[in-house]
């Protein structure tokens, strides 16, 4: 059997604070909410085809094991893809928005070399916002 991946269905990202997170992908990175389980403890935004699922920390599936928000094993970084790419009205953007901006470089992801800029969303998990391959 082989195993062929299309693309990123989705990435949980466990949360101290559900709400201040669903704000931040929803204003900063334009992502609608999509589903909303409550009851659960769980919010799904829509990332283009994807969805970004995020989990508060206690919740009636979550799983303690994952470790703790922020300590590094809730997830290294979530990467969405972005067109267009112009890194200087995203670097305002975001700046509006108070975010914490990392690095702007050129870097590999599913599409080959191209333009990236490392956000850190409230709660510390890196964003990577990857622009189109590379002429």
């Amino acid at each position: 059997m082989h195993i062929h991946i299309r693309e990123i269905d989705h990435v949980v990202i466990r949360c101290a604070d559900l709400d201040n997170m669903v704000n931040f992908y929803h204003t900063v990175l334009g992502c609608p909410v999509e589903k909303e389980q409550r009851d659960l403890g769980l919010v799904q935004m829509r990332a283009g085809r994807s969805l970004i699922d995020l989990l508060a920390v206690g919740a009636k599936i979550d799983r303690p094991e994952s470790g703790q928000p922020g300590a590094g094993r809730n997830m290294d970084h979530l990467c969405v893809r972005v067109e267009p790419f112009d890194a200087d009205a995203l670097r305002a953007h975001l700046e509006k928005h108070g975010a914490r901006i990392g690095e702007e470089a050129r870097r590999y992801g599913a599409e080959g070399f191209g333009p990236s800029l490392y956000l850190f969303d409230p709660e510390g998990n890196m964003v990577e916002l990857k622009g189109p391959p590379d002429a």
